[in-house]
């Protein structure tokens, strides 16, 4: 499949209808290639004023490794909880479970020009804030991040990080305003994955 083609759109075929996800762009590549897996859609349309999150997952198989499509303009208060009753649906299923099947988040990768992916099928998600206790490290809306009170740029993010002195490494909580939208969540989940050099990050809070 064409590069140009994955930037504009995954295209689904469903009911004679056509349909797009216009995919999150970040300029790095996390995991270029997954094998046996199955596509889960989650397309951006609006009913009136209202702008709804719609689920496709009717070609996925629990056994296999999922791609979670999603449209880059959906906001993560309608995403997410629909991620969280996929993974939960996932997680129960013991009959057809395989421990090794993985769930990603797939993107284009602007400056690789290919399709890319990104794990996260450890991730927890809260729709509810953290306990203020360890580092709390809150992605904000507006392109900044809020660390523990500290409002910060976010391309300063790791260095400021590596600068605090800790006696005991402390747990990390990383949040998210749900009114961020996905394009701009993966592109801080990418960033976020450098910080789990400082600490395992296991749980996502989005409110």
């Amino acid at each position: 499949m064409k590069y140009y083609t994955l930037i504009i759109a995954l295209l689904l075929f469903s009911c004679e209808k056509k349909e797009d996800v216009l995919l999150p762009k970040s300029n790095v590549t996390i995991v270029k290639d997954v094998q046996d897996h199955s596509p889960i859609y989650i397309f951006f349309k609006t009913e009136g004023k209202d702008t709804i999150a719609d689920v496709n997952r009717k070609n996925s198989i629990i056994s296999t490794n999922w791609l979670f499509n999603i449209d880059r303009r959906l906001p993560l208060k309608l995403v997410i909880p629909e991620v969280l009753k996929l993974q939960e649906k996932k997680r129960a299923d013991s009959a057809h479970k395989n421990e090794n099947a993985e769930n990603y988040y797939s993107y284009a990768d602007s400056i690789g020009k290919n399709l890319s992916f990104l794990p996260f099928t450890k991730v927890y998600y809260k729709t509810a804030k953290p306990k203020s206790e360890g580092l709390v490290v809150f992605f904000m809306k507006n392109e900044t991040v809020e660390v523990n009170n500290q409002v910060l740029k976010k391309e300063e993010l790791l260095n400021y990080i590596a600068s605090l002195d800790f006696a005991v490494q402390p747990k990390m909580q990383i949040c998210f305003d749900k009114n961020m939208s996905f394009d701009a969540y993966i592109q801080n989940k990418i960033l976020v994955q450098k910080l789990e050099s400082f600490a395992m990050v296991n749980e996502e809070f989005i409110f």
